[in-house]
């Protein structure tokens, strides 16, 4: 007798383990997908192990297998048991994570009428008799459709209804939300039965064709080349040709359009690096790689080749980059260098897509994959290396929703199970990264010059620009006289420009002059702000929209007046300043097409566009050769944020962005305009010295004792009534300190307090942290109450 230790994908299942009976020829393995029954609905599961006694007196068998291939494979069913404890999330949501696009299927309640209810009325209410008609009528229905028809009050009925016995309730699986896709192909018989010749040209027409074909030939395509459905069914009934249908994969957009590229040859530098990293891939070690180069110094090439090796080797390989948006610029370059085996898997893919390449990738079907975070699960059968590009993004980590996950912490643990290696690459590593390769946890590799098309080219001269010497001397506009003098002088050479500036909108928010009154949203507790491509007022936490208002909504003032600094006003005062330029915006709200960020950069590749303007996404990564001046247009709107890596966010969204200039054949320039050009961070990004930064920075995280000297978990509950949430942070922080003394540890509570934007969604939100060494143990033994969501190793403050 075998038992099978079930995950079980339901709310009340996620977090622990259910013991079932495996029915006799059932062939379930760790990792299966299974249905089993849970009170008194079906419910699906994924089998984690399996053993040959229990200590459970009553067990129910398995339901069913859901396929009979396990969708995991036992490393990865390691991966998320030790996501599930070290980011203290419920298991079923850790392997959720590794699970086919589509996967997850709950049991729809449906209702039908009792013997008792037909053909009987009595004692029933108008609305009772409401439910029982349609009932009557339909045969049976979803919970869903009935609170559809009936309103509101469709529960209290129904409830009453299944209480007194003339209504049942069952359940069904829902229906799959993505299938294989199948399209119909057409095939020629052989051989041909001479006794019934084609009736016209046009049949024998197709017939000749489909003769010179080498395989069934889609219908679509015959369709397109004229020849009518009508014409294909009468062959079909001659048993001329058969039409077939045949499972076809979705491709993503992007790697099947890459010419072939043979490898560039290496400069030392580039050549210590790929030794290093093969070497470790050739002894089959785990370990991890800081590939520290600054921009335009040819991270990638020494990726390409480092790749290559582990194909060489039978091992396959995960690149990942920071943003969807970089994806269609890294797909090309590897489906160049790895023709026909390179995937792309990101969630900005239809479902359909995403379902055919994740079933091609655990087939073994690709040596590559490049994808945004959720790639690092991609099920690859024999991986061997995972390279993370920009690695010091903030993006790699999963903030929205449990498991709060870090991609670089994930990445280390997929290694160590798969004895891979891992190669961390960034120009501005993460200060953590870079401390953890001093203290010998990671392998430094450098590559210390930039390599471009003209040898020796320098990093781009950086120019800081004192804005507060520009108010003095009467220039209100947002460009200095230097960044105004430097676009004019690019577009006259015929180079292209980028436009640093991060934030949305065209206002920071609209305010009354007349009584200070600022439109805010009325669901969280920010300020709205001014779209005016759109015309709107928008909540950047909830995307809530609203007209702006023609007259103060407190005073009835018309001095309603549009304050700060948006993208869509840098873009307006661009245009205005050059009105012959041909600008581009790329934010995410210029953005929101499934291809509108390959749409985008193909366009400044192919000179379509002279200044680009844009966020942060303009400052991760790009590779365009034509670009030789960058202008920050602020440099300061990260620098007052409460959070400890303020600092260090300012120092690499400036170093990054910088670095896209003069990567081609001529040299770049970069203009930082700011209004504190005195800041360590500011003055390190210009001088481009990430040495001097990264000192000034460790010493002060060891001073105050933030990571890596420590580690913080933030806690945060949020709720529509702002008394419970205090009260309820207010006993978690009781209970907590009550653990860490009991236990004697090191951690240090803060808070609670409300939380930096302290109501979001309708949700007021308090927040305590746990700072220290300990942080993490502290929660092991302390059971959360309901609606605390935990977040180990936040990324900010």
């Amino acid at each position: 007798m075998s038992f099978a230790e079930v995950c079980v994908n339901l709310p009340a299942g996620r977090g622990q383990l259910f013991t079932y009976l495996v029915p006799p020829g059932m062939d379930v393995a760790p990792g299966s997908g299974v249905w089993v029954p849970f009170g008194a609905r079906t419910a699906q599961g994924i089998v984690i192990a399996l053993s040959e006694l229990t200590d459970v007196e009553a067990v129910r068998p398995l339901s069913g297998l859901i396929q009979a291939e396990p969708f995991l494979s036992p490393d990865r069913i390691s991966l998320a048991v030790w996501l599930a404890d070290y980011y203290r999330a419920p298991l079923f949501e850790a392997l959720a994570l590794m699970l086919p696009p589509g996967f997850s299927r709950q049991a729809v309640p449906r209702l039908a009428l009792t013997e008792l209810a037909i053909g009987h009325n009595e004692g029933l209410s108008t609305e009772d008799l409401e439910v029982v008609g349609l009932l009557k009528e339909k045969g049976s229905l979803s919970l869903a459709k009935l609170r559809g028809v009936l309103g509101s009050g469709a529960e209290r009925t129904i409830s009453r209804l299944v209480e007194s016995g003339w209504v049942v309730k069952t359940f069904e699986m829902a229906p799959p939300r993505v299938r294989p896709k199948t399209e119909l192909f057409v095939a020629l018989v052989a051989p041909q039965d001479e006794s019934k010749p084609p009736r016209s040209k046009r049949q024998a027409d197709l017939l000749g064709f489909l003769k010179e074909q080498p395989g069934p030939v889609p219908l679509v395509e015959l369709k397109a080349l004229g020849y009518r459905r009508e014409l294909i069914n009468a062959l079909a009934k001659t048993g001329s040709v058969v039409v077939e249908g045949h499972e076809t994969a979705r491709r993503p957009r992007g790697a099947q359009d890459a010419r072939p590229e043979l490898p560039f040859e290496p400069s030392p530098a580039q050549q210590n690096a790929i030794k290093a990293i093969s070497d470790n891939l050739t002894a089959g070690r785990s370990g991890v790689f800081l590939l520290h180069g600054v921009t335009g110094a040819g991270k990638t090439e020494v990726y390409l080749q480092a790749l290559a090796q582990a194909v060489r080797l039978g091992r396959q390989g995960i690149v990942l980059v920071p943003e969807i948006a970089l994806t269609p610029q890294t797909v090309g370059r590897f489906a160049a260098r790895f023709p026909g085996r390179t995937a792309v898997f990101h969630s900005g893919l239809a479902l359909g897509e995403l379902y055919d390449t994740w079933g091609d990738i655990k087939k073994g079907a690709y040596d590559v994959v490049v994808g945004a975070r959720s790639a690092v699960f991609a099920p690859m059968p024999k991986l061997g290396l995972i390279i993370m590009d920009e690695e010091h993004e903030w993006t790699y980590k999963q903030g929205d929703r449990s498991p709060r996950y870090h991609t670089r912490a994930v990445a280390h643990k997929l290694a160590t199970l798969n004895r891979a290696t891992v190669v961390l690459g960034s120009a501005t590593p993460d200060v953590e990264s870079t401390f953890r390769a001093k203290t010998g946890v990671y392998r430094l590799l450098e590559l210390p010059e930039r390599l471009t098309p003209r040898p020796g080219t320098p990093l781009p001269h950086v120019a800081i620009v004192d804005l507060r010497a520009e108010l003095k001397g009467g220039n209100r506009s947002i460009f200095s006289a230097v960044l105004q003098g430097e676009i004019r002088r690019v577009l006259g050479e015929g180079d292209q420009v980028i436009l640093f500036f991060n934030r949305r909108g065209s206002a920071s928010l609209v305010q009354c002059r007349g009584c200070g009154y600022t439109v805010s949203c009325t669901s969280c507790s920010v300020a709205l702000s001014y779209h005016g491509a759109e015309e709107a007022l928008i909540c950047h936490q909830c995307g809530r929209h609203r007209p702006v208002p023609a007259v103060c909504p407190s005073c009835g003032s018309r001095r309603i007046r549009f304050l700060g600094l948006g993208i869509q006003k840098v873009m307006a005062e661009t245009a205005a300043l050059f009105p012959q330029a041909r600008l581009l915006r790329w934010d995410s709200d210029a953005a929101r097409g499934k291809d509108a960020h390959s749409d985008i950069y193909a366009l400044m590749q192919r000179r379509e566009a002279d200044i680009l303007i844009g966020t942060q996404i303009v400052a991760k990564g790009l590779d365009l050769p034509h670009v030789t001046l960058v202008g920050v247009v602020s440099a300061d709107t990260a620098l007052g944020l409460p959070d400890f890596r303020a600092g260090e966010r300012t120092f690499q969204l400036l170093s990054q962005v910088a670095g896209r200039a003069g990567r081609g054949e001529r040299p770049g320039r970069v203009v930082i305009q700011t209004f504190a050009p005195e800041h360590y961070a500011i003055v390190a990004a210009s001088a481009h010295n990430y040495g001097g930064f990264y000192q000034r920075e460790i010493e002060y995280r060891r001073t105050l004792g933030y990571p890596p000297f420590c580690q913080l978990v933030s806690l945060t509950l949020a709720h529509p009534n702002e008394v419970f949430c205090k009260k309820g942070a207010e006993s978690l922080r009781r209970m907590l300190a009550q653990e860490i003394q009991a236990r004697g540890l090191a951690v240090l509570l803060l808070g609670p307090a409300p939380s930096f934007i302290p109501r979001v969604n309708n949700l007021y939100r308090w927040q305590i942290t746990l700072k220290g060494k300990d942080a993490g143990e502290v929660l092991r033994a302390v059971e959360l109450p309901r609606g605390w969501a935990v977040d180990v190793d936040p990324v900010g403050l």
